[in-house]
């Protein structure tokens, strides 16, 4: 569970990638794959903590079901500040949204997946960059035998 934030927030752009990653226009009428909450105490907390929702287009359900990723998977991490109050745990503000896009060619020197992020609300605002293989596929990388992905599907 520790490093599945570290897939969603682990997000930036290869610098030798020809087409930066695409912002997930309509993400929330995806697949809905798992929820989780980071809390204090947890190593992640101060990057990653938050209710984690994690979403996947069609090619991306395909791939969690057989384990291989087609051209064309999209997961999507969306991560919202968890607010407590009357012993109720609920969604605040977006702090980001984490876009895995498969594109083996494109991406190879990364494990054939592209990764970013997109600050708060923003379609536009990109919080890695150039720094996806440090900020990302460095640690992703040790998910080798499962395509690079952290989180499962649960049916």
């Amino acid at each position: 569970m520790k490093r599945l934030s570290l897939f969603a927030l682990a997000v930036g752009l290869p610098a030798f990638a020809a087409d930066p990653v695409p912002y997930p226009k309509g993400y929330r009428a995806w697949t809905h794959v798992k929820s989780m909450v980071i809390e204090s105490g947890h190593p992640l907390y101060e990057a990653f903590g938050g209710i984690h929702h994690i979403y996947g287009n069609a090619k991306a359900i395909e791939g969690y079901r057989s384990g291989r990723f087609a051209d064309g998977a999209v997961i999507v991490f969306d991560l919202l500040e968890a607010q407590r109050a009357d012993n109720a745990v609920t969604e605040g503000p977006r702090k980001v949204v984490g876009v895995m896009h498969r594109n083996a060619k494109a991406y190879a020197a990364t494990g054939g997946w592209g990764f970013e992020a997109f600050r708060g609300d923003s379609t536009t605002e990109r919080t890695v960059g150039d720094k996806a293989k440090t900020a990302c596929f460095d640690c992703h990388a040790a998910q080798k035998d499962r395509s690079y992905v952290f989180s499962s599907y649960r049916n």
